[in-house]
């Protein structure tokens, strides 16, 4: 696995021993950065701006990709002593350690954060509802600026019941709001499936009011 583009370009990232981490295939990132490159929705300019956060981050594959590409600054997050081995690895290799910052911590209970994000990628671990915890509790800890861009990683097919039944579509939703309040989905920007994996990126709207459902 390799930096796609940027000042690290065709640098080889180190994979956490045991691999159990599930880095974003080849082609799907290179979709993702196409799209967030040149989409009128972001571009060159925001990315370079951005404070990218890669929450699940395994081998940093998404927020190194940024980094190469001109992002001002990235956290990662990742749970697993092997994943933040190989993250330190990637981070010196790539010559990028002074433009980041590492958080060995599970996203579901993240620190308290320095400052707001405005890039969030989020890729963890197939059918555990891990999106959605993560990207809420790392709201009620700060790291979700407002409109910040969101990218989510999630099954084409989700499953439900350990795996025996088919789940409920993926769909985008306002991180500050409680599950059982009422409110408009956020504008889907772009979705894109590879295989087993789906892209679905939103950005984050803070001003967005919930109801509680009429009984």
């Amino acid at each position: 696995m390799r930096i796609i583009a940027g000042t690290a370009r065709n640098r080889r990232l180190q994979v956490p021993a045991g691999m159990t981490t599930r880095p974003t295939a080849q082609r799907a990132r290179q979709t993702l950065f196409d799209m967030l490159m040149h989409a009128p929705w972001f571009g060159r300019d925001e990315l370079e701006k951005a404070l990218v956060l890669d929450a699940f981050a395994g081998t940093g594959a998404l927020g190194l990709e940024a980094l190469s590409r001109g992002a001002r600054f990235a956290t990662f997050m990742e749970g697993s002593r092997p994943g933040i081995a190989a993250l330190q690895a990637n981070l010196r290799s790539c010559g990028m350690a002074d433009r980041a910052r590492l958080r060995h911590c599970d996203v579901t209970h993240p620190p308290k954060a320095p400052q707001p994000h405005t890039l969030i990628f989020l890729d963890p671990p197939y059918h555990k509802g891990l999106v959605q915890k993560g990207l809420r509790t790392l709201w009620r800890a700060g790291w979700v600026a407002d409109g910040a861009l969101i990218v989510a990683e999630t099954e084409t097919t989700p499953l439900q019941n350990d795996g025996r039944d088919p789940g409920e579509p993926f769909q985008p939703f306002h991180a500050h709001l409680l599950p059982s309040l009422a409110a408009p989905p956020p504008e889907l920007l772009a979705q894109r499936s590879f295989g087993a994996a789906t892209l679905h990126v939103w950005r984050h709207d803070g001003s967005v009011k919930g109801n509680r459902p009429v009984p």
